[in-house]
């Protein structure tokens, strides 16, 4: 499979200042050199860049920009070549047909991260933070990634591989001399081992929390009664008219959804229907679709207005804490027209959507929900949900070998459990991989990358 060279556009496909095609395997270089009119590209030093024109027969197909990537020193270890052309839809399709016919085969979904990991050149891990990079769509996204890809989380796993690996040799050896009842691993230090290595597993499957809605966004349900202003805040924190407001109750039947980076972190905001009691079938639907929302939310704001009595809202509140528990957010809407409505209600944040005031309060508030703390002290944070099932098989193993360590069971089912800890962490880097697995995990790549 690797003896192919493979090529793709590596740009987004649509029409552009500039486009990139990249030419990956044994061959890129002299495919490339057959068309290039200008240099021996095989001549040339690895990371150089050469201008010329790529030419089908006689016929000049574009003035291009050449990088040669010798092997091993390139992003796949193999030789690779990336041609920068004028981003014409035509001639991307142009060149691309000139190197398939001189060789080179269409590159599948994330084929050149897969060589990639295959020639050494990153772990399982990183490949998978390559595709998270590529997505991010936050700060705290893009952080996380770029941390995971560096290889902070790899050289964790690594460490605590190696630390176990070094005593399951000894644990491994006494099973060579079970006759002699000897005992080379020291019990009290294997203990303080695995405590460690369960302390550290435990917090990296406690990091996905955050992980999960840093890279998936944070769901914020918006809910209330009817007209107490649900849409107007959606509104007033994306800051355009999103979404219908009027006085009539009742406006907003289903749900509406948008996204909003605030301070680093993706939130999705949802507005619902106004919550009552209603005849009207779609606008049931809605109200009922609402209080679905607000128990998947991570976070519930619930709208209070300020210029009605609050009598049968702080009560609906009482309801819903006991409900939602403690992602519910209490916010008292419209203080504009009864600014004294601040000291009748406790545990409450206080706002006017409409004059846009009381909202960093409200942001703040949004922003507390997620810890970040482990991401601003560059703490190691699982993101992936493939890894976060392996820690925890892992840290049940390791929560086993415990228990028989203090159980006083042999070496042999000491051995057996150690083993399979270290399977599931090494499942996480692919040091442990089936093509099942890499197939799965490299088709949700883009073509080219």
């Amino acid at each position: 499979m690797l003896q192919d060279t493979i090529c793709a556009l590596a740009t987004a496909s649509g029409v552009g200042a500039i486009s990139v095609i990249r030419l990956s395997g044994p061959e890129a270089i002299s495919i490339c050199d057959k068309v290039f009119s200008t240099k021996d590209l095989s001549e040339q030093l690895s990371h150089t860049v050469h201008f010329g024109t790529i030419r089908n027969a006689d016929k000049i197909v574009d003035e291009v920009l050449v990088t040669v990537f010798k092997a091993p020193y390139s992003y796949t270890g193999e030789n690779v070549v990336e041609v920068s052309c004028h981003g014409s839809v035509y001639i991307q399709n142009q060149l691309i047909q000139l190197f398939l016919k001189k060789g080179a085969r269409m590159a599948k979904p994330g084929e050149y991260t897969l060589r990639a990991f295959s020639n050494g050149k990153m772990d399982l891990s990183q490949a998978e933070a390559v595709a998270d990079l590529i997505a991010s769509d936050s700060e705290a996204a893009h952080k996380v990634a770029i941390q995971q890809m560096r290889g902070g989380f790899s050289n964790e796993l690594k460490d605590l591989r190696e630390e176990l690996i070094n005593f399951a040799a000894l644990i491994e050896l006494e099973l060579d001399f079970s006759e002699e009842d000897v005992e080379f691993a020291d019990r009290d230090k294997f203990n303080n081992l695995l405590e460690k290595i369960k302390t550290t597993l435990k917090r990296l499957v406690d990091s996905f929390a955050v992980g999960n809605v840093i890279k998936n966004g944070i769901p914020v349900a918006i809910i209330g009664e009817p007209n107490v202003g649900k849409s107007t805040l959606l509104n007033a924190l994306l800051n355009e008219e999103r979404a219908i407001v009027s006085d009539v109750a009742g406006t907003t039947r289903d749900t509406i959804e948008d996204d909003l980076i605030i301070k680093g972190i993706h939130f999705r905001f949802i507005d619902t229907a106004g919550l009552r009691e209603t005849n009207d079938k779609v606008e049931s639907i809605g109200i009922q679709k609402a209080l679905e929302k607000a128990q998947k939310a991570q976070v519930v704001l619930y709208l209070m207005d300020a210029s009605k009595n609050l009598s049968q809202q702080l009560l609906e509140t009482e309801e819903l804490k006991l409900k939602l528990a403690n992602k519910l957010v209490v916010v008292v809407n419209k203080i504009d027209q009864n600014p004294a409505i601040k000291e009748q209600v406790n545990d409450a944040l206080f706002i006017s959507a409409k004059q846009k005031k009381g909202l960093e309060a409200l942001t703040e508030t949004l922003i507390n929900f997620v810890n970040t703390g482990a991401l601003s002290n560059n703490q190691t944070i699982v993101s992936n949900s493939r890894h976060v099932d392996a820690l925890n098989k892992s840290l049940k193993q390791i929560i086993k070998t415990i228990d028989g360590l203090n159980s006083g069971v042999s070496s042999e089912f000491l051995a057996m459990d150690i083993r399979q800890a270290l399977y599931h962490l090494g499942e996480i880097t692919g040091e442990i991989s089936t093509d099942d697995l890499l197939d799965n995990i490299f088709s949700n790549f883009c073509i080219g990358k």
